[in-house]
């Protein structure tokens, strides 16, 4: 994987949508603008590893997903900001954050009225069951149009749920992923089997390896006091590098629960 690159936050503009996470959009020290996920928001560090896995692991395996940058929040960012709330919030959050290019003018998926293309729809489906996305449902669809209309993927921040309980990891590792009834384009996603191939010639044990060594461990350290950075990495690694080895069951309940919604 490319190496990611650390900006400073300069200037908090203003928080994107309502919720415990409270994203904002950002100024940063290189003339670009990020939305910023805290470090000292909702599910924490743990949001930002899963949103960090998830869109560098996309990245890989060739989806279009914003640039993902480290942000650093000094102590004086956000001072003048009059809301507590966001202020407790920045507060949390100083050091090493996460931000994603910001997609100006983009336009939000509606499943209503935009269609996927049989494959990308059915590569997507299959990244999201395997990173256990919860979060890509006809409900809150988590794409965007951007650039000549093309589709684009934001917020992974819910997925690789098991690590909000590390035992079990392993059962966890081998579930078909029974959400994927509800996700945005289970029903354009008709070339299952072709993506299935791609994306494992794609995400290889080596990608998932220099993705989980490239979080950084001060994530790790405020994630989990029950194990450490390096377990952390190793159960990540491990049960990614297992569920890809056996795609094949979660693979199939895709393709079952498509073809069942299509009676």
């Amino acid at each position: 994987m490319n190496e990611i690159r650390t900006v400073e936050a300069l200037r908090y503009i203003l928080p994107l949508r309502e919720g415990g996470s409270l994203p904002a959009l950002i100024d940063a020290d290189d003339d670009f603008k990020y939305v910023l996920k805290f470090r000292g928001g909702g599910h924490g560090a743990k949001a930002l590893i899963a949103e960090f896995i998830g869109g560098e692991l996309a990245r890989a395996a060739r989806l279009r997903v914003p640039e993902q940058v480290f942000v650093n929040l000094d102590e004086d960012f956000g001072r003048t900001e009059g809301d507590e709330e966001i202020q407790d919030l920045l507060q949390a959050s100083r050091g090493l954050n996460l931000g994603l290019h910001f997609l100006s003018g983009a336009l939000t998926w509606d499943v209503s009225v935009n269609h996927a293309d049989p494959l990308e729809a059915s590569r997507i489906v299959w990244f999201d069951a395997f990173i256990t996305n919860v979060d890509r449902t006809w409900r809150n669809t988590n794409m965007l149009l951007w650039h000549n209309r093309e589709l684009w993927l934001i917020d992974h921040g819910a997925s690789l749920y098991f690590h909000h309980n590390w035992n079990g990891w392993e059962k966890a590792a081998l579930t078909p992923f029974p959400y994927i009834k509800d996700h945005a384009l289970l029903r354009d996603a008709s070339l299952l089997e072709q993506a299935d191939a791609e994306m494992r010639a794609l995400i290889t044990p080596q990608v998932i390896d220099s993705v989980i060594e490239a979080i950084p461990e001060t994530w790790l350290l405020q994630a989990s006091s029950d194990i450490s950075p390096a377990e952390q990495r190793h159960v990540y690694a491990q049960f990614l590098k297992t569920r890809l080895s056996n795609s094949r069951i979660f693979l199939d309940h895709a393709r079952d629960t498509r073809r069942n919604a299509l009676v």
